[in-house]
């Protein structure tokens, strides 16, 4: 965990460790990318506001050699301060002040995924192939995107959530449905961690891949139907 608010700190490290988690502490930007180089954690709960160099630099620098799942908690409550951090690679996104039983689900829920994903990639050699959505190619074995035919950095999130919208055969997904599926999470939080996924996504893929259905979620637009081949 790095976070320089010592009450804060204490309170989730107690709370993580009660639940059976190992939890290292730093408490500024450079502490916190020597840490994680040096222990190589499971996952890291990142403040934003941090001293020496901010959170947005340390994600970067920890996701450059090795991914490693990040759950980012800030007390900036802004849509650009969330898809800055989901373009340099954290998964998910808290905002201050936030309850720790939620916090320790959503922990619980990305090693879940990290668990999943390693699974699908032991089982890679029996399935997979190539999931096509418009001009966008989602490599399923390697877990790749392409954007004709150009490779395009996603995180693990993005890459499932375009995934999972793109196998629905343009059916409107909720948002609870998504937070289920693609996070698995069992509590209802969240929502608006989807709409900055879904952000991200169009910023890099771009703005006609995912479409709105207000009120309800979210679908793969009509012009980028989902095929598959192996």
């Amino acid at each position: 965990m790095i976070e320089d608010e010592l009450s804060i700190a204490q309170a989730v490290a107690a709370r993580l460790r009660s639940e059976g988690y190992i939890v290292e502490m730093a408490d500024d930007g450079p502490s916190g990318v020597e840490l994680v180089q040096r222990i190589q954690p499971d996952l890291v709960v990142l403040d934003l506001m941090l001293p020496g160099f901010d959170g947005l630099e340390v994600c970067r620098q920890i996701q450059r050699d090795r991914w490693v799942p990040v759950l980012v908690i800030t007390a900036r409550d802004s849509e650009a301060d969330m898809i800055l951090g989901l373009g340099v690679g954290a998964d998910d996104y808290m905002t201050k002040p936030f309850s720790a039983r939620e916090l320790v689900a959503r922990v619980g829920a990305l090693l879940r995924r990290v668990e999943r994903g390693a699974q699908r990639t032991d089982d890679s050699a029996v399935g997979g192939g190539i999931v096509v959505l418009g001009p966008v190619e989602l490599d399923t074995d390697e877990r790749r995107a392409r954007v004709d035919g150009e490779q395009v950095h996603l995180t693990p999130t993005e890459f499932d959530l375009l995934l999972y919208l793109g196998r629905q055969d343009g059916r409107v997904t909720t948002r609870d449905e998504l937070l289920v599926q693609v996070w698995g999470y069992d509590f209802p939080a969240g929502a608006r961690t989807v709409d900055s996924h879904v952000r991200s996504l169009r910023r890099k893929l771009g703005a006609d891949i995912v479409r709105t259905v207000h009120g309800v979620g979210y679908a793969v637009d009509a012009r980028a139907q989902s095929s598959e081949r192996a």
